[in-house]
């Protein structure tokens, strides 16, 4: 077990042991570093979740850095991704934000009982074929929705890659809408909400310059592998 997993799960550990004092002191202090989410962000509204996540995050030590564009419909480019931890910490940013991230899932898996399941957390149901069938089936889906903000790990994998796979920038030329730069920083635990990028068309040119930005920035799990 590395050092890193045996430090966050002492962490977790935590909460099964605070006191209810603590708890009252702890949520008396959380507000600060919830940013607000406008009235056009694709929302949850489940405050349970949200108190519950804020907490865990807050017993971790981690902070949620920056604001929510108000954007009804974008592309979440996610980065850099070199850890499962990664996945577990967006998660319960999204939940304390009370925001609903949409993902990528095969269509196969979208049968019962998991269908209703895995749509109201955010699946998007997708049928694997070509990359450019699979652009055009997720800008099919910005259309027939009103409000979607798709989660994307631009490198495709936890290890270390010479260059960004330009799939999340195609669909959002596609579906003509901006790109929303989201970066887990570990020296800091911190997740920031970054700027948003607007594609320019050059595709190979954008993810380039979007992987240097975030790479002199923000620094992940394992550094190595970014």
């Amino acid at each position: 077990m590395s050092s890193f997993w045996r430090r966050e799960s002492t962490n977790v550990y935590k909460i099964f042991s605070i006191t209810f004092n603590e708890l009252i002191k702890l949520f008396g202090h959380m507000a600060y570093f919830i940013p607000e989410r406008p009235d056009n962000v694709p929302a949850t509204n489940n405050r349970i979740t949200c108190w519950l996540a804020i907490l865990v995050l807050r017993v971790m030590g981690w902070k949620i850095k920056g604001e929510l564009p108000n954007h009804p419909q974008l592309v979440v480019c996610a980065a850099p991704h070199t850890s499962n931890w990664d996945f577990i910490l967006a998660m319960l940013v999204s939940l304390a934000l009370g925001v609903k991230f949409s993902y990528l899932m095969k269509r196969e898996a979208f049968i019962w009982p998991f269908k209703n399941m895995f749509m109201a957390l955010g699946g998007v149901p997708l049928d694997r074929g070509s990359s450019d069938e699979t652009v055009r089936q997720i800008s099919e889906w910005y259309r027939s929705h009103d409000q979607v903000w798709l989660a994307i790990t631009p490198e495709g994998t936890r290890s270390k890659v010479r260059k960004w796979k330009t799939g999340f920038l195609r669909i959002a030329h596609m579906a003509k809408v901006p790109v929303l730069l989201v970066a887990w920083h570990y020296p800091e635990k911190s997740l920031y909400l970054d700027k948003v990028w607007h594609t320019t068309g050059n595709h190979a040119q954008d993810a380039e310059e979007i992987r240097k930005y975030m790479g002199s920035r923000f620094v992940g799990a394992n550094p190595d592998n970014q």
